[in-house]
């Protein structure tokens, strides 16, 4: 992290008068408790900061600002003026309701306009908005009209797969289950052809509309 984010994340955490690292872990030690297990055992001395290092890894977006992952651009392309996606990119979420896993793919496509971005910053734009805590229709619309605004192309096409475990580990217990949400913006959106292009990139040319999120 630079130190610029560095700053960023300490007056936003001010701002919300996040508590310190001591608090963060005396909270895990009462949830243990609240679990019926003794914190001071053993095999638990080390689980509240353990839990807190792991939180700082899962909800390490709320330190970056996805708008400057894509502000270096290139225009360089020798007239390309085709579909740009990156397919297949894995991302981890926590459910905002329960906290629990989303595992799931993302798919990120771009007509450009003049430029283009760095295939590595879609990657980097997913996990941006996936390391919060997250519902899956908030997530794809993020990443699509992020895309949409900073890089300004002819049409935006996003879609996210992913398996719920506040639905799989608790509640209906509904295992193998897998969720599909969709944006669309632009060309992507006005463009029956486009569409159709980008579904059978990634995989889902059955699909003759996908709704919008």
């Amino acid at each position: 992290m630079t130190s610029k984010s560095k700053a960023k994340k300490t007056k936003q955490s001010e701002a919300l008068g996040r508590p310190t690292r001591e608090e963060a872990e005396d909270a895990v030690r009462v949830l243990l408790r609240w679990a019926g297990d003794d914190p001071q055992r053993e095999g638990l001395l080390d689980t509240p900061a353990r839990v807190v290092r792991s939180y700082e890894e899962f909800f390490a977006g709320y330190s970056v600002d996805p708008r400057e992952l894509l502000a270096r651009t290139f225009s360089e392309v020798d007239g390309y003026d085709e579909m740009i996606v990156l397919k297949d990119i894995r991302f981890e979420s926590y459910c905002e309701h329960h906290m629990v896993p989303i595992i799931g793919r993302a798919h990120v496509a771009y007509l450009p306009g003049r430029r283009v971005v760095g295939i590595s910053k879609l990657a980097r734009l997913v996990d941006a908005f996936a390391k919060r805590l997250q519902i899956q229709e908030k997530m794809t619309v993020q990443i699509a009209d992020t895309l949409n605004e900073v890089l300004q192309p002819e049409g935006v096409g996003v879609i996210l797969e992913a398996a719920h475990q506040c639905m799989s580990t608790r509640g209906v217990h509904k295992a193998g289950v897998t969720m599909v949400t969709s944006r669309m913006l632009g060309t992507f959106r006005t463009d029956p052809s486009t569409r159709r292009e980008f579904l059978s990139i990634v995989g889902h040319p059955g699909i003759v509309a996908v709704s919008n999120t």
